[in-house]
């Protein structure tokens, strides 16, 4: 069944412009509230937000439906995505929103919505949710007397500081480690830097002067050029880069080469694999994972589960299999033992600890495989017109360059879930090969 609201992480979509209108957010918040108030006694819900300037536009539209349907709202303010989801569990409030299109520009933003659990919805909550967007909401609205009412937490990113910490073991510190942290000018611009200097580090920050026009602008894990620099420039030991809503992470080593998600995901791996502490000796990955990945694993000893591209199929597949570790190419990386979805800093600390613990450069430390050539790349559609990749076209001549491929490469090609775009992945051992594949995809698509 298609969605009209929601997509792989949320509702998302462009500020003032369908779905991410006041209105709408009006309608999500009442609808939101509708869902999970269960029973007479208080309902709670957190709401977060990153650096965008529409956050002044949806947070007020949404804190206005929440409580017109009898929610407590807790104001947080800018904070990572994975602190709602932190808070939510912490205050034991009933849901958990966050304001983010993570890392999108700015003219974007989107609603992520979190149990009380600290997990993302399943496909059939956000069904169920837009049912009532699209439904008659009064009967649910609150009597004069259960108006929610509305706090700012104040403590909420001590709090939250104080619980990534926790995730570093207690007999390690960063003295003596020159750290470049960009914070995308993002949710995470006081946090991230806090951390790391609590923790010992020399921090040097950049990234850190939104002004709800420049979150993700040419910084952050998705832009790691100024990141690359500033270490080489600062002769720092390692960069991290992070993205607007802080849950996913970039490493940049001290030659000012960035590290993508699938290596810090075989070196947090083979760490946890070697302490034992790594469920089913088993890592859930994406289906944009390198094939080298999985083979390193493999070599280590460990088992690879593929799932669905977005950081909440990567959960639910951990969940399912009983695993509590897995993660995305893009940087989503999930520890399930310290928090319910992706957490940017939580991994940070891990590729820290293990960098504190080799003594190496992590240059030396991160140089896990050499991965496969992979090419991606994106072409646009038209808004409201048929998803090409439905064409039978379309789908034979995707089959026919998997056959072209066979066991020397992949492709995947799939619908953006928050943009109006075929995204195409093309893997394989000869880079010209895959150019050409990836070209002649994108012409059957586009024609």
């Amino acid at each position: 069944m298609t969605r009209k609201y929601f997509g792989t992480d949320g509702i998302r979509g462009t500020a003032n412009k369908f779905p991410m209108t006041a209105e709408i957010a009006l309608k999500v918040g009442m609808a939101i509230g509708a869902k999970f108030i269960d029973g007479d006694h208080r309902h709670r819900v957190v709401i977060g937000k990153d650096t965008r300037l529409s956050g002044y536009v949806i947070e007020p539209a949404l804190t206005a439906g929440l409580a017109a349907v009898g929610m407590d709202v807790f104001l947080v303010g800018p904070v990572p995505t994975p602190a709602v989801s932190m808070l939510t569990r912490s205050i034991r409030a009933d849901i958990g929103i966050m304001i983010s299109a993570s890392h999108n520009p700015y003219h974007d933003n989107g609603i992520k919505i979190f149990t009380r659990d600290g997990h993302k919805l399943s496909d059939k909550l956000e069904r169920e949710i837009e049912d009532l967007i699209e439904g008659d909401i009064t009967p649910h609205l609150a009597k004069s007397e259960k108006f929610g009412r509305v706090t700012r937490l104040d403590d909420a990113s001590n709090r939250y500081i104080e619980f990534v910490k926790n995730s570093f073991p207690k007999d390690k510190n960063l003295t003596g480690m020159k750290i470049v942290v960009d914070c995308a000018n993002g949710a995470a611009y006081k946090i991230a830097p806090k951390i790391f200097w609590e923790l010992g580090a020399d921090v040097i920050d950049i990234g850190t002067e939104p002004n709800g026009f420049n979150i993700n602008e040419k910084c952050g894990s998705t832009h790691p050029e100024a990141l690359c620099q500033k270490v080489i420039e600062t002769k720092a030991d390692i960069g991290i880069a992070l993205d607007g809503d802080a849950d996913r992470l970039l490493i940049v080593d001290e030659k000012g080469q960035a590290i993508d998600g699938d290596r810090l995901i075989a070196l947090i791996a083979e760490k946890l694999h070697n302490d034992g502490a790594l469920k089913r000796d088993t890592v859930v990955v994406t289906q944009m994972s390198n094939l080298a990945l999985e083979n390193y694993l493999s070599y280590i000893g460990v088992t690879t589960i593929r799932s669905q591209v977005g950081d909440r199929y990567v959960l639910e597949e951990m969940k399912k299999n009983g695993c509590n570790f897995g993660g995305e190419q893009s940087g989503h990386i999930v520890l399930s033992d310290y928090s319910t979805t992706g957490d940017g800093l939580i991994a940070a600390l891990q590729v820290l600890s293990v960098i504190c613990d080799a003594k190496k450069p992590a240059s030396e430390v991160l140089n896990l495989f050499q991965p496969f050539p992979q090419l991606l790349k994106n072409t646009k559609f038209e808004a409201g017109k048929a998803n090409p990749l439905e064409q039978k076209s379309v789908q034979d001549f995707i089959k026919s360059k998997e056959q072209e491929l066979a066991e020397n490469g992949r492709i995947l090609v799939r619908k953006s879930g928050t943009e109006n775009l075929i995204r195409v992945m093309v893997e394989g051992k000869d880079q010209q090969q895959i150019e050409r594949i990836a070209d002649e995809i994108i012409a059957v698509v586009n024609s």
